[in-house]
């Protein structure tokens, strides 16, 4: 297989494929069909993958970081996967396994994760503004410092996530569980807590009179 016409974008057919450990480093990926693909443990790193169709595949321990990932990741397996600093904002990541991944500083904003597993991920000071997060599932989540502003989590699991100083205003947090999460100072002016669950949360410093309980 000519790995280096794949980097340089000559071939985007790859329904499939496997790439498994391969060097796809600032590849031009751009609308490429890499569905079902094999990817594990391949360094996708600056890579331009904007547009491109990756539902069902497998990049268990790829290296995405600076990645342009706006693309459709249905059902993906994205498990201890390196997002940090990369694009995300509108993909399509619906019923995707992201546990333990690490996505600091990346840019999830307006994306479909709902009923993604999210469980031990780090995304601390990840801006999640408007991102669709129903029945997601973010147990033990780092979350610190996240902006969730009216991001939807309606039936989400956040238990024992850590929610310190995030931004979650205007959020919908309707029967949401958040048992033993810790949401000091966090921001939550206008959020739905409706049905929420908040049994052993930590919530010193938090303000949740002006929320819509």
């Amino acid at each position: 297989m000519d790995i280096e016409a794949i980097r340089a974008g000559k071939n985007k057919h790859l329904c499939g494929v496997d790439l498994e450990d391969e060097d796809l480093s600032q590849g031009q990926l751009e609308k490429a069909d890499l569905a079902g693909a094999n990817l594990i443990g391949a360094d996708l790193s600056k890579s331009n993958l904007r547009g491109a169709r990756l539902d069902g595949a497998n990049l268990l321990s790829a290296d995405l970081s600076k990645a342009d990932v706006r693309a459709n990741l249905i059902g993906a397996n994205l498990m201890q996967v390196n997002l940090s600093h990369a694009d995300l904002r509108g993909g399509n990541l619906r019923g995707a396994n992201l546990m333990g991944a690490k996505a600091i500083q990346a840019s999830f904003a307006g994306v479909f994760l709902s009923g993604a597993n999210l469980t031990g991920i780090d995304l601390q000071g990840v801006d999640l503004r408007g991102a669709d997060l129903r029945g997601a599932n973010l147990n033990k989540a780092n979350l610190r410092g996240a902006n969730l502003a009216q991001a939807d989590l309606q039936g989400a699991n956040l238990s024992n996530a850590n929610l310190e100083e995030a931004d979650l205003r205007g959020v919908n947090l309707a029967g949401a569980s958040l048992t033993g999460a810790n949401l000091l100072c966090a921001e939550l002016e206008g959020a739905n807590l409706d049905g929420a669950n908040l049994g052993q949360a930590c919530l010193v410093g938090t303000d949740i009179a002006d929320s819509a309980s």
